[in-house]
């Protein structure tokens, strides 16, 4: 693994000084030092249901894809007779909206219709994935150890273990 630092501009050193360094405790300025980049803003998030859906034919669709909501996401479905009537029908309308694929499925093809007849532990995944990518913008999640204590990051998008 390649370890980048951002280091600040120092003095100017003269040419063919190559081993100065800037102080005794810091890198050589020779050193390889590639400028921190921030990541890109990613819109679109893959996922792989624990379950999956099962459409008319008997289909399992397990891979999808849910984009970032947008304003518009959250406000049309206040407008919906169906949330209106029952305010929990909103998680299913926006759902509808987000994921722009379901397996075979694409995003004309994703509607509520196809939500509410997901297996109950799909729509759980499904809305914390929203919930996760909207707040924090990544999939990602620091978990510890419960067995050695070591700390480290997992993909809660789904996949099997070792996959990316």
């Amino acid at each position: 693994m390649k370890r980048v630092v951002q280091t600040q501009p120092t003095e100017a050193w003269e040419e063919g000084d190559e081993h100065h360094q800037s102080d005794s405790q810091g890198p050589a300025r020779d050193a390889t030092v590639a400028p921190s980049r921030p990541e890109p803003l990613r819109t679109e998030f893959d996922f792989e249901l624990p379950r999956g859906y099962v459409d008319a034919n008997g289909k399992v669709h397990k891979l999808g894809t849910m984009r970032l909501a947008t304003a518009r996401d959250e406000l049309l479905p206040l407008h919906d007779d169906r949330v209106r009537e029952n305010p929990a029908y909103q998680t299913v309308v926006i759902l509808a909206r987000v994921i722009t694929r379901l397996g075979d499925l694409g995003n004309d093809d994703v509607r509520a219709s196809v939500i509410e007849n997901l297996f109950a532990s799909d729509l759980r995944f499904l809305q914390e994935l929203y919930k996760r990518v909207n707040t924090e913008g990544h999939t990602r999640a620091a978990v510890t150890c419960p067995a050695c204590h070591e700390r480290f990051t997992v993909d809660l998008a789904g996949g099997r273990l070792g996959e990316q």
